[in-house]
């Protein structure tokens, strides 16, 4: 469950949808990135951050972030940042709160969408901007 409520929503959906999905509209050069390692808390709070890089945009964009750990297929949404896109790198840390005990320490796979919402017919969608999924190593806080 996202920890800012609008945000985290509009970003762990993103994150979720785009999943599945690949960047196929994306930008040259707008890219993120996620860190080597992630932070899992007692209260099952899990951190996770990197970069990002994006140029032009027309409406909102977030980073949105999910989480998961073998052997469970589930993903887990931890959040979203609003991105500013200038064309210059900038950090990102997305921080969710999973049901405790559903994540250990240990390797993890993240996956990252840089996602930018589109009025079509009055309807937000979401246009991809990057994707990324990464292996990391989820350390105790």
């Amino acid at each position: 469950m996202p920890l800012r409520p609008v945000l985290g929503a509009l970003g762990a959906a993103a994150a979720a949808v785009l999943a599945l999905s690949t960047p196929a509209t994306a930008a040259p050069g707008d890219n993120v990135t996620i860190d080597q390692t992630a932070r899992l808390s007692a209260d099952g709070t899990v951190t996770v951050s990197g970069t990002y890089r994006c140029f032009d945009a027309n409406g909102p964009v977030f980073v949105g972030a999910a989480i998961s750990q073998d052997p469970s297929a589930t993903r887990y949404g931890i959040g979203g940042t609003r991105a500013v896109c200038d064309g210059a790198y900038h950090r990102w840390q997305d921080s969710g709160t999973v049901t405790p005990n559903r994540l250990t320490t240990g390797p993890a796979r993240v996956e990252a969408a840089l996602v930018e919402l589109r009025t079509h017919g009055g309807l937000p969608l979401p246009h991809v901007h990057s994707v990324r999924r990464q292996n990391v190593v989820l350390l105790a806080d």
